[in-house]
């Protein structure tokens, strides 16, 4: 607390080279961590919101920030260090509108389940592309493997896995209720700053509370008429791992709207798309209709999985609605 009693008695900009990290986003207020470890509630300066800046959040949990303290305790957020990363999707309310989820992470980890809830291939691959689009290092983790009770589920949980493998994402199965492949998760995480993100229902705050001792993340039971999970999480909080690293917990989301994507770039974000549209005979294919297209015949050969090439097709939607629906 010294440090921050010293801001607020010399009243002072925080010089950027001793930036503050924003640990916490409650839609109407930051929480940032000074140096001693203090937290320290801000607000944002009007002209964060003037500068162009077509997001819902001009700050984002894990930004660097300078901030101007008050004699109250609070403080403005007055700039921001430039980011080496963050992981953006388009505001759920507002179609032309981003949502930073967060900035400047070691990792991006997506929670999916294959059961009660079903998180679709569409929704992890546009959470992968995106993660790719902007060179984070992604991680999908298996929730709830202790629901599959029937061979077919177990089958369908190694078919996913060995094709998200194959293209080289990192990977692991867990049962955050019953412990399993947990200190596995735990040395995948040691040392870096993940964002942790996932439909609702799929047990991130479970997994949260057991990492962090202490953590009390809310949990809630999924509806048994739509199978879906509620929010219980409602802002974005990053939270310090034992030993070393940090997660940040999102709320949950229903839909992964992309945004800032080129038609001719998409492809780039699919490792698998990419490599084998080398061989296609014109430099800039989308791989939809042209001749002598080598995705389309590896879509045709299964040498692209037909989930993927769907996931593929409905980010170019995105970026041109009807131009590139194609039934295949």
């Amino acid at each position: 607390m010294q440090y921050l009693h010293l801001l607020n008695q010399m009243f002072i900009f925080v010089p950027m080279e001793y930036p503050m990290t924003v640990v916490k986003n409650t839609g109407s207020w930051y929480v940032v961590k000074t140096p001693d470890g203090s937290l320290l509630n801000c607000k944002v300066k009007g002209s964060f919101r003037l500068k162009g800046l077509r997001t819902t959040n001009p700050v984002a949990v894990g930004d660097r920030v300078a901030v101007q303290p008050n004699a109250d305790g609070t403080a403005f957020i007055t700039a921001i260090q430039p980011r080496r990363n963050y992981i953006i999707r388009r505001a759920s309310n507002l179609s032309k509108e981003s949502h930073i989820l967060a900035a400047n992470i070691d990792m991006a980890a997506i929670v999916v389940t294959l059961v009660h809830p079903v998180t679709s291939t569409v929704f992890i691959d546009r959470f992968l592309a995106t993660a790719e689009a902007y060179r984070v290092r992604t991680l999908i983790i298996f929730n709830k493997i202790d629901l599959l009770e029937s061979d077919e589920n177990h089958d369908l949980l190694n078919a996913v896995t060995s094709l998200y493998d194959s293209i080289g994402y990192d990977t692991v199965h867990i049962s955050a209720r019953r412990g399993d492949g947990m200190d596995s998760l735990r040395d995948m995480l040691k040392g870096k700053i993940t964002l942790v993100s996932g439909n609702s229902g799929v047990g991130k705050s479970t997994i949260i509370n057991d990492l962090i001792p202490g953590g009390n993340q809310k949990t809630a039971i999924i509806s048994d008429a739509h199978d879906q999970g509620m929010h219980t999480t409602t802002f974005s909080e990053m939270f310090e791992l034992p030993g070393s690293g940090a997660i940040i917990d999102t709320p949950g989301i229903r839909g992964f709207g992309t945004i800032e994507m080129d038609e001719h770039e998409v492809s780039h974000y699919f490792p698998d798309i990419f490599e084998i549209g080398r061989d296609c005979r014109f430099g800039n294919c989308t791989h939809t209709h042209e001749p002598h297209c080598a995705v389309l015949k590896a879509v045709e050969e299964s040498r692209i999985a037909q989930s993927r090439y769907n996931s593929y097709l409905s980010i170019l939607d995105d970026v041109s609605p009807d131009k590139y629906r194609k039934p295949f």
